[in-house]
Protein backbone atom coordinates (compact mmCIF):
# COMPACT_ATOMS: atom_id res chain seq x y z
CA UNK A 1 0.00 0.00 0.00
CA UNK A 2 1.20 3.43 -0.77
CA UNK A 3 1.61 5.95 1.96
CA UNK A 4 -0.66 8.91 2.21
CA UNK A 5 0.31 12.65 1.90
CA UNK A 6 -1.13 13.02 5.37
CA UNK A 7 -2.92 16.76 5.71
CA UNK A 8 -6.20 15.48 7.86
CA UNK A 9 -4.86 14.44 11.16
CA UNK A 10 -8.17 14.53 12.63
CA UNK A 11 -8.52 10.36 12.56
CA UNK A 12 -5.39 10.06 14.22
CA UNK A 13 -5.59 13.05 16.65
CA UNK A 14 -8.24 11.58 18.63
CA UNK A 15 -6.18 8.79 19.32
CA UNK A 16 -3.33 10.30 20.44
CA UNK A 17 -4.33 10.33 24.33
CA UNK A 18 -4.37 6.73 24.23
CA UNK A 19 -1.09 6.19 22.20
CA UNK A 20 1.18 4.12 24.54
CA UNK A 21 4.20 3.24 21.83
CA UNK A 22 5.56 0.36 24.38
CA UNK A 23 7.21 2.60 27.29
CA UNK A 24 6.90 5.73 24.98
CA UNK A 25 3.88 7.77 26.21
CA UNK A 26 2.99 10.62 25.73
CA UNK A 27 4.34 12.77 28.69
CA UNK A 28 3.75 16.53 29.52
CA UNK A 29 6.48 16.48 32.39
CA UNK A 30 7.62 20.13 31.40
CA UNK A 31 9.21 22.83 34.22
CA UNK A 32 5.90 23.87 35.37
CA UNK A 33 5.01 20.33 36.41
CA UNK A 34 8.72 19.62 37.84
CA UNK A 35 8.24 19.09 41.16
CA UNK A 36 6.03 15.72 40.56
CA UNK A 37 9.06 14.39 39.04
CA UNK A 38 12.15 15.74 41.30
CA UNK A 39 12.28 16.45 44.91
CA UNK A 40 14.82 17.39 47.27
CA UNK A 41 17.57 19.78 47.54
CA UNK A 42 20.92 18.77 45.64
CA UNK A 43 23.64 21.02 45.18
CA UNK A 44 27.06 21.12 45.43
CA UNK A 45 26.95 19.85 49.40
CA UNK A 46 24.96 16.89 48.63
CA UNK A 47 27.74 16.35 45.32
CA UNK A 48 30.53 16.43 47.50
CA UNK A 49 29.15 13.36 48.87
CA UNK A 50 28.79 11.52 45.24
CA UNK A 51 32.02 12.58 44.31
CA UNK A 52 33.74 11.25 48.05
CA UNK A 53 31.87 8.05 46.91
CA UNK A 54 33.26 7.75 43.35
CA UNK A 55 37.10 8.50 45.02
CA UNK A 56 36.45 5.67 47.11
CA UNK A 57 34.84 2.96 45.02
CA UNK A 58 37.54 3.67 42.45
CA UNK A 59 40.31 3.07 45.31
CA UNK A 60 38.41 -0.27 46.38
CA UNK A 61 38.41 -1.30 42.71
CA UNK A 62 41.91 -0.65 41.44
CA UNK A 63 42.78 -2.11 44.76
CA UNK A 64 42.11 -5.39 43.20
CA UNK A 65 42.39 -4.52 39.68
CA UNK A 66 45.55 -2.81 39.47
CA UNK A 67 47.70 -5.39 40.67
CA UNK A 68 45.22 -8.56 39.30
CA UNK A 69 47.70 -10.07 36.90
CA UNK A 70 50.54 -10.51 39.21
CA UNK A 71 48.09 -12.53 41.55
CA UNK A 72 47.32 -14.91 39.02
CA UNK A 73 51.35 -15.29 38.22
CA UNK A 74 52.17 -15.49 41.68
CA UNK A 75 49.24 -16.48 44.04
CA UNK A 76 47.63 -18.71 41.52
CA UNK A 77 50.93 -19.63 39.08
CA UNK A 78 49.28 -18.88 35.65
CA UNK A 79 51.29 -17.99 32.54
CA UNK A 80 51.65 -14.95 31.32
CA UNK A 81 49.59 -14.78 28.43
CA UNK A 82 46.99 -16.90 30.50
CA UNK A 83 47.08 -14.16 33.61
CA UNK A 84 47.22 -11.57 30.81
CA UNK A 85 43.85 -12.76 28.98
CA UNK A 86 41.98 -13.78 32.14
CA UNK A 87 42.41 -9.89 33.30
CA UNK A 88 41.17 -8.22 30.22
CA UNK A 89 37.84 -10.81 30.39
CA UNK A 90 37.40 -9.40 33.69
CA UNK A 91 38.41 -5.93 33.00
CA UNK A 92 35.91 -6.57 29.83
CA UNK A 93 32.90 -8.11 32.09
CA UNK A 94 33.47 -4.97 34.25
CA UNK A 95 32.32 -2.44 31.66
CA UNK A 96 29.97 -4.70 30.15
CA UNK A 97 28.22 -4.47 33.34
CA UNK A 98 27.98 -0.85 33.00
CA UNK A 99 25.23 -1.05 30.35
CA UNK A 100 23.34 -3.34 32.92
CA UNK A 101 23.18 -0.81 35.54
CA UNK A 102 22.33 2.29 33.13
CA UNK A 103 19.78 -0.10 31.36
CA UNK A 104 18.43 -0.84 35.01
CA UNK A 105 18.05 2.77 36.44
CA UNK A 106 16.73 4.45 33.45
CA UNK A 107 14.06 2.23 32.85
CA UNK A 108 13.45 0.27 36.38
CA UNK A 109 15.23 1.38 39.64
CA UNK A 110 15.95 5.13 39.21
CA UNK A 111 19.49 6.33 39.67
CA UNK A 112 19.62 6.26 43.94
CA UNK A 113 18.54 2.82 44.35
CA UNK A 114 20.65 1.44 41.43
CA UNK A 115 23.62 3.17 42.70
CA UNK A 116 22.58 1.63 46.56
CA UNK A 117 22.25 -1.84 45.36
CA UNK A 118 25.66 -2.33 42.86
CA UNK A 119 28.23 -1.15 45.94
CA UNK A 120 26.50 -3.46 48.28
CA UNK A 121 27.20 -6.17 45.46
CA UNK A 122 30.82 -4.34 45.37
CA UNK A 123 30.67 -5.12 49.16
CA UNK A 124 29.81 -8.47 49.17
CA UNK A 125 32.07 -9.02 46.57
CA UNK A 126 35.51 -8.28 48.60
CA UNK A 127 34.00 -9.29 51.88
CA UNK A 128 34.27 -13.08 49.90
CA UNK A 129 37.91 -12.09 47.71
CA UNK A 130 39.42 -10.60 51.62
CA UNK A 131 38.06 -14.00 53.48
CA UNK A 132 39.03 -16.62 50.43
CA UNK A 133 42.50 -15.07 49.99
CA UNK A 134 43.31 -15.47 54.06
CA UNK A 135 41.73 -19.09 53.91
CA UNK A 136 42.46 -20.62 50.85
CA UNK A 137 45.27 -18.56 48.44
CA UNK A 138 47.92 -17.07 50.71
CA UNK A 139 49.74 -19.78 51.90
CA UNK A 140 52.46 -19.89 53.58
CA UNK A 141 51.71 -15.96 55.22
CA UNK A 142 53.34 -13.81 53.08
CA UNK A 143 53.90 -15.41 49.54
CA UNK A 144 53.05 -14.26 45.79
CA UNK A 145 55.69 -11.71 46.78
CA UNK A 146 57.86 -12.57 43.76
CA UNK A 147 60.33 -14.26 45.83
CA UNK A 148 58.04 -17.34 48.31
CA UNK A 149 55.75 -19.66 45.83
CA UNK A 150 52.26 -19.97 47.44
CA UNK A 151 51.19 -23.98 48.10
CA UNK A 152 48.95 -25.66 45.04
CA UNK A 153 44.77 -23.74 45.71
CA UNK A 154 42.23 -26.33 46.31
CA UNK A 155 39.37 -26.29 43.39
CA UNK A 156 37.05 -24.82 45.87
CA UNK A 157 39.53 -21.68 47.06
CA UNK A 158 39.53 -20.61 43.19
CA UNK A 159 35.67 -21.12 42.46
CA UNK A 160 35.52 -18.58 44.92
CA UNK A 161 38.10 -16.65 44.40
CA UNK A 162 36.46 -16.28 40.17
CA UNK A 163 32.93 -15.16 42.28
CA UNK A 164 34.09 -12.80 44.45
CA UNK A 165 36.54 -11.03 41.59
CA UNK A 166 33.22 -10.66 39.09
CA UNK A 167 31.55 -9.52 41.80
CA UNK A 168 33.44 -7.17 42.41
CA UNK A 169 32.96 -6.48 38.94
CA UNK A 170 29.63 -6.62 38.69
CA UNK A 171 28.76 -4.17 41.66
CA UNK A 172 31.78 -1.37 40.08
CA UNK A 173 30.76 -1.71 36.38
CA UNK A 174 27.14 -1.25 37.40
CA UNK A 175 27.97 1.37 39.80
CA UNK A 176 30.29 4.01 38.26
CA UNK A 177 27.94 5.06 34.97
CA UNK A 178 24.76 5.46 37.23
CA UNK A 179 26.81 7.35 39.31
CA UNK A 180 27.75 9.99 37.22
CA UNK A 181 24.04 10.31 36.33
CA UNK A 182 22.87 11.04 39.58
CA UNK A 183 25.17 12.93 40.52
CA UNK A 184 24.32 15.38 37.54
CA UNK A 185 20.51 15.06 38.58
CA UNK A 186 21.41 17.38 41.78
CA UNK A 187 21.45 20.10 39.28
CA UNK A 188 18.58 21.72 38.72
CA UNK A 189 19.42 22.77 34.64
CA UNK A 190 16.64 25.63 34.96
CA UNK A 191 18.76 27.13 37.01
CA UNK A 192 21.75 29.22 35.15
CA UNK A 193 23.68 29.02 37.84
CA UNK A 194 23.28 25.27 38.42
CA UNK A 195 23.77 24.35 35.33
CA UNK A 196 27.24 25.74 34.99
CA UNK A 197 27.61 23.75 38.00
CA UNK A 198 26.26 20.27 36.57
CA UNK A 199 29.55 21.09 33.62
CA UNK A 200 31.52 21.44 35.93
CA UNK A 201 30.78 18.14 38.13
CA UNK A 202 32.10 16.06 35.40
CA UNK A 203 35.61 17.31 35.62
CA UNK A 204 35.55 16.80 39.15
CA UNK A 205 33.82 13.33 38.62
CA UNK A 206 36.74 12.97 36.54
CA UNK A 207 39.00 14.12 38.89
CA UNK A 208 37.93 12.14 41.90
CA UNK A 209 38.10 9.17 39.95
CA UNK A 210 42.00 9.56 39.56
CA UNK A 211 42.51 10.71 42.77
CA UNK A 212 41.32 7.19 44.18
CA UNK A 213 42.92 5.14 42.01
CA UNK A 214 46.45 7.22 42.74
CA UNK A 215 46.08 5.94 46.03
CA UNK A 216 45.57 1.98 44.91
CA UNK A 217 48.20 2.54 42.00
CA UNK A 218 51.15 3.89 44.76
CA UNK A 219 50.46 2.89 48.02
CA UNK A 220 48.37 -0.07 48.02
CA UNK A 221 50.00 -1.95 44.89
CA UNK A 222 53.32 -1.25 46.84
CA UNK A 223 51.74 -3.42 50.07
CA UNK A 224 50.26 -6.06 47.93
CA UNK A 225 53.20 -6.58 45.60
CA UNK A 226 55.08 -7.27 48.75
CA UNK A 227 52.83 -10.68 49.59
CA UNK A 228 50.45 -8.93 51.52
CA UNK A 229 47.83 -9.05 49.48
CA UNK A 230 44.84 -9.90 52.41
CA UNK A 231 45.85 -6.59 53.62
CA UNK A 232 45.40 -4.79 50.44
CA UNK A 233 42.08 -6.61 49.53
CA UNK A 234 40.92 -5.49 53.27
CA UNK A 235 41.62 -2.33 52.69
CA UNK A 236 39.49 -1.89 49.72
CA UNK A 237 36.69 -3.63 51.90
CA UNK A 238 36.93 -0.84 54.59
CA UNK A 239 36.60 1.80 51.29
CA UNK A 240 34.20 0.36 49.94
CA UNK A 241 31.91 0.15 52.87
CA UNK A 242 33.36 3.99 54.06
CA UNK A 243 31.54 4.78 50.18
CA UNK A 244 28.20 3.09 50.91
CA UNK A 245 27.79 4.26 54.14
CA UNK A 246 28.59 8.14 53.09
CA UNK A 247 26.54 7.52 50.18
CA UNK A 248 23.40 6.54 52.19
CA UNK A 249 24.35 9.59 54.36
CA UNK A 250 22.58 12.11 52.01
CA UNK A 251 19.57 10.00 51.59
CA UNK A 252 17.15 12.59 52.68
CA UNK A 253 18.41 15.25 50.90
CA UNK A 254 19.54 14.25 47.44
CA UNK A 255 17.50 15.17 44.29
CA UNK A 256 15.85 12.09 42.29
CA UNK A 257 14.29 11.73 38.98
CA UNK A 258 12.30 8.70 38.27
CA UNK A 259 13.22 6.67 35.78
CA UNK A 260 11.77 7.47 32.03
CA UNK A 261 10.68 3.51 31.16
CA UNK A 262 12.35 0.96 29.05
CA UNK A 263 13.96 2.42 25.58
CA UNK A 264 14.15 -0.93 23.95
CA UNK A 265 10.51 -1.56 22.91
CA UNK A 266 10.06 1.96 20.89
CA UNK A 267 13.86 1.46 19.01
CA UNK A 268 12.30 -1.69 18.40
CA UNK A 269 9.18 -0.68 17.22
CA UNK A 270 11.02 1.63 14.46
CA UNK A 271 12.55 -1.50 12.80
CA UNK A 272 9.13 -3.50 13.13
CA UNK A 273 7.40 -0.54 11.67
CA UNK A 274 9.89 -0.60 8.67
CA UNK A 275 9.89 -3.39 7.99
CA UNK A 276 5.92 -3.77 7.90
CA UNK A 277 5.95 -1.47 5.33
CA UNK A 278 8.83 -2.45 3.38
CA UNK A 279 7.18 -2.06 0.23
CA UNK A 280 6.03 1.64 0.64
CA UNK A 281 8.07 4.84 -0.79
CA UNK A 282 8.58 6.83 2.38
CA UNK A 283 6.54 10.25 2.65
CA UNK A 284 8.35 14.02 2.30
CA UNK A 285 10.00 14.67 5.87
CA UNK A 286 6.50 17.03 6.24
CA UNK A 287 4.42 14.43 6.01
CA UNK A 288 5.63 12.24 8.12
CA UNK A 289 3.68 11.73 11.71
CA UNK A 290 4.39 13.79 14.39
CA UNK A 291 2.45 14.60 17.84
CA UNK A 292 1.04 18.01 17.92
CA UNK A 293 2.24 20.43 20.19
CA UNK A 294 6.06 20.83 21.67
CA UNK A 295 6.31 17.55 23.64
CA UNK A 296 7.15 14.85 22.12
CA UNK A 297 6.08 11.15 22.51
CA UNK A 298 9.53 9.88 24.59
CA UNK A 299 9.07 10.30 28.08
CA UNK A 300 11.32 12.93 29.13
CA UNK A 301 12.57 13.59 25.62
CA UNK A 302 12.77 17.05 23.20
CA UNK A 303 11.24 16.45 19.55
CA UNK A 304 14.12 15.53 17.75
CA UNK A 305 13.90 16.97 13.82
CA UNK A 306 14.01 15.01 10.79
CA UNK A 307 17.49 13.84 9.14
CA UNK A 308 18.42 12.65 5.97
CA UNK A 309 20.36 9.23 6.99
CA UNK A 310 18.83 6.30 7.03
CA UNK A 311 15.62 7.16 5.41
CA UNK A 312 14.02 3.47 5.04
CA UNK A 313 13.29 3.90 8.36
CA UNK A 314 10.85 7.09 7.72
CA UNK A 315 8.42 4.16 6.45
CA UNK A 316 7.84 3.88 10.75
CA UNK A 317 6.18 7.69 10.45
CA UNK A 318 4.48 7.43 6.80
CA UNK A 319 0.93 7.46 7.58
CA UNK A 320 -1.13 5.05 5.24
CA UNK A 321 -4.57 4.09 5.48
CA UNK A 322 -4.49 1.61 7.45
CA UNK A 323 -2.81 4.34 10.04
CA UNK A 324 -5.91 6.23 9.62
CA UNK A 325 -8.49 4.08 9.62
CA UNK A 326 -7.46 0.63 10.94
CA UNK A 327 -6.67 0.36 14.94
CA UNK A 328 -3.81 1.88 16.42
CA UNK A 329 -1.06 -0.31 16.57
CA UNK A 330 2.64 1.92 17.56
CA UNK A 331 4.41 -1.53 16.00
CA UNK A 332 3.18 -0.24 12.97
CA UNK A 333 3.08 3.87 13.04
CA UNK A 334 6.37 5.87 14.82
CA UNK A 335 6.40 9.74 15.60
CA UNK A 336 9.40 11.68 13.90
CA UNK A 337 11.16 11.81 17.47
CA UNK A 338 11.03 7.67 18.24
CA UNK A 339 12.52 6.76 14.19
CA UNK A 340 15.25 9.70 15.06
CA UNK A 341 16.11 8.12 18.18
CA UNK A 342 16.38 5.13 16.62
CA UNK A 343 18.58 6.54 13.34
CA UNK A 344 20.39 8.65 16.22
CA UNK A 345 22.12 4.85 17.76
CA UNK A 346 22.62 3.68 14.57
CA UNK A 347 24.83 6.89 13.26
CA UNK A 348 26.85 6.20 16.90
CA UNK A 349 27.36 2.63 16.40
CA UNK A 350 29.96 2.94 13.70
CA UNK A 351 32.01 5.88 15.24
CA UNK A 352 31.64 3.44 18.57
CA UNK A 353 33.01 0.41 16.44
CA UNK A 354 36.03 2.47 16.40
CA UNK A 355 37.25 3.53 19.62
CA UNK A 356 37.32 -0.51 20.58
CA UNK A 357 40.59 -0.74 18.80
CA UNK A 358 42.18 2.26 21.22
CA UNK A 359 40.60 0.16 24.39
CA UNK A 360 43.09 -2.97 23.02
CA UNK A 361 45.69 0.01 23.67
CA UNK A 362 44.33 1.25 27.11
CA UNK A 363 43.86 -2.58 28.44
CA UNK A 364 47.81 -3.16 28.24
CA UNK A 365 48.19 -1.06 30.91
CA UNK A 366 46.72 -3.58 33.51
CA UNK A 367 48.33 -6.84 31.87
CA UNK A 368 51.21 -6.74 29.33
CA UNK A 369 52.99 -3.19 30.97
CA UNK A 370 52.70 -4.84 34.64
CA UNK A 371 54.37 -7.66 32.95
CA UNK A 372 56.81 -5.96 31.33
CA UNK A 373 57.58 -3.41 34.41
CA UNK A 374 57.82 -6.90 36.65
CA UNK A 375 61.00 -8.24 34.69
CA UNK A 376 62.78 -4.97 34.83
CA UNK A 377 65.11 -3.60 37.16
CA UNK A 378 62.55 -2.66 40.05
CA UNK A 379 65.28 -2.23 42.98
CA UNK A 380 67.08 0.86 44.20
CA UNK A 381 68.98 0.47 46.76
CA UNK A 382 66.47 -1.24 49.51
CA UNK A 383 63.58 0.46 48.12
CA UNK A 384 61.45 -1.99 45.37
CA UNK A 385 59.10 -0.20 42.94
CA UNK A 386 56.00 -2.57 42.30
CA UNK A 387 55.71 -2.83 38.50
CA UNK A 388 51.66 -2.17 38.97
CA UNK A 389 52.59 1.59 40.77
CA UNK A 390 53.92 2.71 37.02
CA UNK A 391 50.29 3.36 36.26
CA UNK A 392 50.71 6.54 38.81
CA UNK A 393 52.51 8.23 35.49
CA UNK A 394 49.40 7.80 33.72
CA UNK A 395 46.95 8.97 36.21
CA UNK A 396 49.08 12.23 36.77
CA UNK A 397 49.80 12.13 32.61
CA UNK A 398 45.66 12.19 32.86
CA UNK A 399 45.82 14.93 35.82
CA UNK A 400 48.18 17.41 34.07
CA UNK A 401 46.75 17.09 30.55
CA UNK A 402 43.16 18.08 31.80
CA UNK A 403 44.98 20.67 33.23
CA UNK A 404 46.92 21.82 29.77
CA UNK A 405 43.85 21.24 27.71
CA UNK A 406 41.30 23.25 29.24
CA UNK A 407 43.68 25.90 30.37
CA UNK A 408 45.91 26.44 27.20
CA UNK A 409 44.74 24.56 24.60
CA UNK A 410 41.16 25.30 24.38
CA UNK A 411 41.48 28.92 24.37
CA UNK A 412 44.54 28.67 22.09
CA UNK A 413 42.17 26.28 19.22
CA UNK A 414 39.43 28.60 20.19
CA UNK A 415 40.80 31.66 18.59
CA UNK A 416 42.20 29.76 15.46
CA UNK A 417 38.93 27.97 14.89
CA UNK A 418 36.68 29.99 16.18
CA UNK A 419 34.89 26.89 18.67
CA UNK A 420 34.66 28.19 22.13
CA UNK A 421 35.05 24.21 22.98
CA UNK A 422 38.52 24.10 21.34
CA UNK A 423 38.35 21.14 19.01
CA UNK A 424 35.12 19.13 18.57
CA UNK A 425 34.32 15.83 20.41
CA UNK A 426 35.42 13.77 16.82
CA UNK A 427 38.83 16.01 16.36
CA UNK A 428 39.50 15.25 20.06
CA UNK A 429 38.75 11.24 19.66
CA UNK A 430 40.80 11.37 16.48
CA UNK A 431 43.94 13.00 18.71
CA UNK A 432 43.50 10.58 21.00
CA UNK A 433 43.59 7.82 18.70
CA UNK A 434 46.65 9.39 17.35
CA UNK A 435 48.50 9.51 20.66
CA UNK A 436 47.71 5.89 21.72
CA UNK A 437 49.07 4.55 18.44
CA UNK A 438 52.46 6.65 19.82
CA UNK A 439 52.08 4.59 23.41
CA UNK A 440 52.21 1.49 21.77
CA UNK A 441 55.13 2.26 19.84
CA UNK A 442 57.35 3.04 22.39
CA UNK A 443 56.32 0.39 24.55
CA UNK A 444 57.64 -1.76 21.96
CA UNK A 445 60.53 0.29 21.75
CA UNK A 446 61.41 -0.03 25.67
CA UNK A 447 60.98 -3.93 25.31
CA UNK A 448 63.26 -4.22 21.99
CA UNK A 449 65.78 -2.16 24.59
CA UNK A 450 64.77 -4.08 27.57
CA UNK A 451 65.90 -7.29 25.59
CA UNK A 452 69.28 -5.66 24.97
CA UNK A 453 69.79 -6.17 28.95
CA UNK A 454 68.63 -9.47 30.08
CA UNK A 455 70.55 -10.90 32.80
CA UNK A 456 71.83 -14.60 31.47
CA UNK A 457 70.54 -17.21 33.28
CA UNK A 458 67.42 -14.84 34.54
CA UNK A 459 63.84 -13.66 33.37
CA UNK A 460 64.74 -10.37 34.37
CA UNK A 461 66.87 -7.21 32.77
CA UNK A 462 69.09 -5.05 34.31
CA UNK A 463 67.10 -1.82 32.33
CA UNK A 464 65.24 0.19 34.29
CA UNK A 465 61.37 0.31 34.99
CA UNK A 466 61.45 3.80 34.64
CA UNK A 467 62.06 3.55 30.29
CA UNK A 468 58.09 2.94 30.95
CA UNK A 469 57.43 6.29 31.87
CA UNK A 470 56.70 7.39 27.95
CA UNK A 471 54.39 4.73 27.10
CA UNK A 472 52.39 5.15 30.56
CA UNK A 473 51.99 8.82 29.74
CA UNK A 474 51.04 9.13 26.29
CA UNK A 475 48.77 6.54 27.27
CA UNK A 476 47.07 9.04 29.99
CA UNK A 477 47.66 11.88 27.38
CA UNK A 478 45.16 9.78 24.96
CA UNK A 479 42.93 9.27 28.01
CA UNK A 480 42.19 13.43 27.96
CA UNK A 481 41.47 13.50 24.51
CA UNK A 482 39.52 9.68 24.08
CA UNK A 483 37.43 8.71 26.74
CA UNK A 484 36.71 12.79 27.98
CA UNK A 485 35.68 13.12 23.99
CA UNK A 486 33.90 10.01 24.14
CA UNK A 487 31.94 10.34 27.35
CA UNK A 488 30.75 14.37 25.87
CA UNK A 489 30.16 13.05 22.43
CA UNK A 490 28.20 9.76 23.26
CA UNK A 491 26.32 11.82 26.35
CA UNK A 492 25.54 15.09 23.77
CA UNK A 493 24.69 12.71 20.67
CA UNK A 494 22.26 10.62 22.43
CA UNK A 495 18.51 11.54 22.88
CA UNK A 496 17.24 12.69 25.79
CA UNK A 497 15.64 9.46 26.72
CA UNK A 498 18.75 7.61 26.65
CA UNK A 499 20.99 9.41 27.85
CA UNK A 500 22.84 6.76 30.05
CA UNK A 501 22.83 4.46 26.97
CA UNK A 502 25.16 7.07 25.91
CA UNK A 503 27.20 7.13 29.14
CA UNK A 504 27.96 3.27 29.21
CA UNK A 505 28.87 3.29 25.23
CA UNK A 506 32.03 4.56 26.42
CA UNK A 507 32.50 1.95 28.82
CA UNK A 508 31.47 -0.93 26.89
CA UNK A 509 34.10 0.35 24.19
CA UNK A 510 36.42 -0.59 27.00
CA UNK A 511 34.91 -3.67 28.00
CA UNK A 512 34.88 -4.91 24.16
CA UNK A 513 38.27 -3.94 23.68
CA UNK A 514 39.54 -5.84 27.00
CA UNK A 515 38.01 -8.74 24.77
CA UNK A 516 39.69 -8.00 21.75
CA UNK A 517 43.07 -7.76 23.27
CA UNK A 518 42.28 -11.48 24.87
CA UNK A 519 41.35 -12.56 21.49
CA UNK A 520 44.70 -10.97 19.92
CA UNK A 521 46.52 -12.42 22.48
CA UNK A 522 45.08 -15.74 21.72
CA UNK A 523 46.05 -15.41 17.95
CA UNK A 524 49.14 -14.61 18.18
CA UNK A 525 50.15 -17.01 20.01
CA UNK A 526 48.59 -20.09 18.24
CA UNK A 527 50.36 -18.78 15.27
CA UNK A 528 53.85 -17.58 16.65
CA UNK A 529 54.13 -20.44 19.15
CA UNK A 530 54.67 -23.29 17.25
CA UNK A 531 57.55 -26.58 17.65
CA UNK A 532 60.67 -24.53 19.65
CA UNK A 533 59.59 -21.41 19.47
CA UNK A 534 58.29 -20.02 22.46
CA UNK A 535 55.80 -17.30 20.54
CA UNK A 536 55.85 -13.95 20.89
CA UNK A 537 54.28 -13.65 25.18
CA UNK A 538 55.94 -16.74 26.98
CA UNK A 539 55.84 -17.36 30.13
CA UNK A 540 59.69 -15.96 29.84
CA UNK A 541 59.29 -12.88 28.30
CA UNK A 542 63.06 -12.84 27.79
CA UNK A 543 62.78 -15.73 25.05
CA UNK A 544 59.47 -13.70 23.15
CA UNK A 545 59.31 -10.73 21.21
CA UNK A 546 56.57 -8.53 23.34
CA UNK A 547 57.82 -5.97 21.24
CA UNK A 548 56.34 -7.09 17.84
CA UNK A 549 52.65 -7.63 19.64
CA UNK A 550 52.87 -4.00 20.83
CA UNK A 551 54.12 -2.97 17.19
CA UNK A 552 51.16 -5.28 15.97
CA UNK A 553 48.47 -3.25 17.63
CA UNK A 554 50.36 0.25 16.77
CA UNK A 555 49.15 -0.99 13.08
CA UNK A 556 46.19 -2.15 13.34
CA UNK A 557 45.55 1.63 15.73
CA UNK A 558 46.61 3.52 12.00
CA UNK A 559 44.32 1.77 10.20
CA UNK A 560 41.43 2.20 12.53
CA UNK A 561 42.59 5.71 12.34
CA UNK A 562 41.93 6.11 8.58
CA UNK A 563 38.80 4.01 8.49
CA UNK A 564 37.51 6.33 11.42
CA UNK A 565 38.50 9.76 9.39
CA UNK A 566 36.17 8.70 7.20
CA UNK A 567 33.18 7.97 9.20
CA UNK A 568 33.19 10.90 11.37
CA UNK A 569 33.62 13.20 8.14
CA UNK A 570 29.90 11.20 7.31
CA UNK A 571 28.70 11.81 11.03
CA UNK A 572 25.78 14.38 11.26
CA UNK A 573 25.10 15.30 14.33
CA UNK A 574 21.74 15.20 16.57
CA UNK A 575 19.17 18.51 15.43
CA UNK A 576 16.92 19.24 18.12
CA UNK A 577 13.53 21.45 18.40
CA UNK A 578 13.65 24.46 20.29
CA UNK A 579 10.81 24.34 22.60
CA UNK A 580 9.87 27.02 24.87
CA UNK A 581 8.87 24.46 27.11
CA UNK A 582 11.67 22.50 27.59
CA UNK A 583 11.54 18.95 29.03
CA UNK A 584 13.17 17.87 32.04
CA UNK A 585 16.19 16.35 30.76
CA UNK A 586 17.78 13.04 31.92
CA UNK A 587 21.30 11.85 31.43
CA UNK A 588 24.72 13.05 32.39
CA UNK A 589 26.63 15.04 29.89
CA UNK A 590 23.25 16.40 28.31
CA UNK A 591 24.32 20.15 28.30
CA UNK A 592 27.34 19.54 26.25
CA UNK A 593 24.38 18.50 23.50
CA UNK A 594 25.83 20.09 20.28
CA UNK A 595 26.26 19.10 16.14
CA UNK A 596 29.94 18.04 15.97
Amino acid sequence: MGSLNFTNETALKDREDNCNFGGAEVVTNNFNQKEEKVTSTGGWKYTCILLANQGLATLAFFGVGVNLVLFLTRVLDQENATAANNVSKWTGTVYLFSLVGAFLSDSYWGRYLTCAIFQIILVVGLVLLSLTSWLFLIKPNGCGDGKMDCMPTSPIGIAIFYLSIYLVALGYGGHQPTLATFGADQFDEANPKQKKSKAAFFACFYFALNVGSLFSNTILVYYEDNGMWTLGFLVSLGSAIIGLLSFLIGTPKYRYVQPSGNPLPRVAQVFVASTKKWNIVPANPNDLYELEGPESAIKGSRKILHSSEFEFLDKAATVTQNDVYGPKNPWRLCTVTQVEEAKCVMKMLPIWLCTIIYSVVFTQMASLFVEQGDVMKTKFGEFHLPAASMSAFDICSVLVCTGLYSQILVPFVGRLSGNPKGLTELQRMGVGLIIGMLAMLAAGATEIQRLKYVIPGEKSSSLSIFWQIPQYVLVGASEVFMYVGQLEFFNGQAPDGIKSFGSSLCMASISLGNYVSSMLVNMVMRITAKGNNPGWIPNNLNTGHMDRFYFLIAVLTACDFVIYLFLAKWYKGINLEDSEKEIQKEGPGHELLNKV
